[in-house]
């Protein structure tokens, strides 16, 4: 008896299929012919190549989401493991733009359209790991700011162009990752500038 087709295998034959042929030329008949079932079979877990396409894009996200969980057990400071993260982050979307081209197309397509709610789910993620890092920095004194979200979504925005893919173009540029350490510093200093004094004087 055949197994029950699922979303998961459905997702998972998507990102090969967008792979071999692109997100231009994929289409929904390629993946029910990669699993061997009828392009119906797939609309009943999918009902658009829209759809299909916004949640393959979703699961490859959710890989990247789960490799950048800040790693509070690596007895970093707050600004080690910001500037660690920053710079994780920028060396995947380099990678990806480079060695993954299909699947962070179909991402960048689907940036640019505001009916895709991938912006939305990916800020979610990401803003809130970069919450989480500042917020263990204003606990031990080493940040300060009175609105920890706000300050993490500055963050994202002051570095976008180290992960926005709309500067995917810039990332070949031989100075960018002087730029990027230029930029971070420039972050993290603010963040401490104005770093309440300790009880015995020390900054």
């Amino acid at each position: 008896m055949a197994e029950a087709l699922t979303a998961e295998a459905i997702l998972a034959a998507t990102e090969e299929v967008l792979r071999r042929y692109g997100p231009a030329k994929a289409t929904v008949v390629d993946v029910a012919k990669a699993l061997g079932v009828s392009h119906g079979s797939v609309y009943r877990h999918f009902a658009t190549k829209a759809a299909l396409r916004e949640a393959v894009t979703r699961r490859w996200l959710a890989a990247i989401h789960e490799e950048m969980t800040p790693a509070f057990d690596e007895g970093l400071t707050a600004s080690e493991m910001l500037r660690t993260w920053l710079r994780k982050l920028f060396d995947k979307k380099r990678l990806s733009h480079s060695e993954d081209v299909e699947l962070f197309t179909t991402f960048k397509t689907l940036v640019s359209e505001s009916s895709s709610g991938i912006v939305e789910y990916h800020l979610e993620h990401l803003v809130g790991q970069l919450t989480s890092i500042i917020s263990a920095g204003v606990e031990t004194r080493e940040f300060a700011t009175d609105d920890v979200g706000r300050t993490a979504q500055a963050v994202w925005d002051a570095t976008q162009v180290f992960h926005h893919p709309a500067h995917a173009q810039e990332w070949g540029n031989p100075r960018i990752q002087d730029e990027f350490d230029a930029v971070v510093s420039l972050v993290i200093a603010g963040l401490r500038y104005n770093r309440v004094p300790s009880a015995t004087g020390d900054a």
